[in-house]
């Protein structure tokens, strides 16, 4: 059964920082897009970030270059990681680890339509 687990959401001021976790398991992922999405309330899903398989590229949304920074560790289950530096209140979602067929060429890496598997979220607060 294909998991991805997401964790390490939370409450935090603004200028603060928070480390997301999001470990997949139940297939080999290693080879695999990583990204991570994330839903205000009342708004679509925006892409956040993506990662290439060997982690040797990365793609990120204009709102969050600069201060968040994502990672992978392939070493056993897959894990992939999203540091959040300098919060923003409006960072404040739910966010969403994701693995799928995407490439980082082209656009569909920012794409929903790029993934396949999402995990089932994890609550970001940022408060002013």
């Amino acid at each position: 059964q294909v998991q991805l687990v997401e964790s390490g959401g939370g409450s935090v001021q603004a200028g603060g920082s928070l480390r997301l976790s999001c470990t997949a398991s139940g297939r080999t992922f290693s080879g695999t897009t990583m990204g991570w999405f994330r839903q205000a309330p009342g708004k679509a899903r925006d892409f956040v970030a993506a990662i290439n398989w060997s982690g040797s590229s990365t793609r990120y949304a204009d709102p969050t270059k600069g201060r968040f920074t994502i990672s992978r560790d392939n070493s056993k289950n897959t894990v992939v990681y999203l540091q959040m530096n300098s919060l923003r209140p409006e960072d404040t979602a739910v966010y969403y680890c994701a693995a799928g067929h995407a490439t980082l060429f082209g656009s569909i890496w920012a794409s929903q339509n790029g993934y396949d598997y999402w995990g089932q979220g994890t609550q970001v607060t940022v408060s002013s």
